[in-house]
């Protein structure tokens, strides 16, 4: 699913279910020692897809360790994305010299909890959801805008170091499995250029929903 969302030169491995996990790194198992076993075997399985897309580029498999925020510090030269919901993960990695930051998310295909939209929602976003959901209602758009904006996040935070709340960006869906981020707080500079917007693509399948950004240099 991720990778028809992402240029050729991304690399993304996914798995269903968590049964195939690699062996983790010592140092990657003290963080999950004491966590319940659901939690290890997603954390798992995860860092498996990560190097296996590593060893397709052609670095060697390592520790994904979390950095400030979470957010997982890939060997240098890359850049990449993880994501997993129950049943599913997957790991999208780009070599630094040909994309600026990826990000990707996957949730399972069904409504948000009740009351959730409202808190992750600008007005003009929740209006755009009702008009697409009389176009396209076999969609759960609430989820998928909810999966654009943890992409959007995932996007954003390698390029910042900073926290990027649900309203700060605008994003508008369309039906035909694009959308596009506009930031309402100054955005990241890539090279010479301030980064106003990302773009980026999403698809359903498999009881799925996953959204995904892939920032260009220029």
């Amino acid at each position: 699913m991720i990778e028809g969302l992402l240029p050729q030169t991304v690399v993304a491995v996914e798995a269903y279910g968590y049964e195939d996990a690699d062996t983790l790194f010592p140092e990657e198992a003290a963080l999950v020692a004491r966590a319940v076993a659901k939690r290890r075997r997603e954390f798992a399985a995860v860092r498996s897809c990560a190097r296996r897309a590593m060893e397709k580029l052609g670095v060697p498999p390592q520790p994904v360790l979390p950095g400030e925020r979470g957010a997982p510090r890939w060997p240098a030269g890359l850049a990449g994305s993880m994501t997993h919901c129950d049943g599913y993960c997957a790991a999208a990695l780009v070599r630094a010299t040909d994309l600026a930051s990826l990000g990707i998310d996957a949730e399972a295909h069904g409504p948000l909890p009740e009351g959730v939209l409202p808190s992750v929602s600008l007005p003009a976003e929740a209006d755009r959801l009702r008009k697409l959901a009389a176009e396209r209602p076999d969609i759960h758009w609430d989820r998928l805008l909810f999966s654009a904006k943890e992409s959007v996040y995932k996007a954003w935070f390698p390029l910042t170091g900073k926290w990027l709340d649900f309203m700060e960006a605008d994003i508008e869906l369309t039906a035909d499995g694009a959308f596009r981020a506009t930031l309402l707080v100054p955005g990241p500079r890539v090279g010479t250029r301030r980064v106003g917007h990302f773009d980026g693509r999403w698809t359903t399948g498999r009881g799925l929903i996953a959204t995904a950004i892939a920032v260009p240099h220029a």
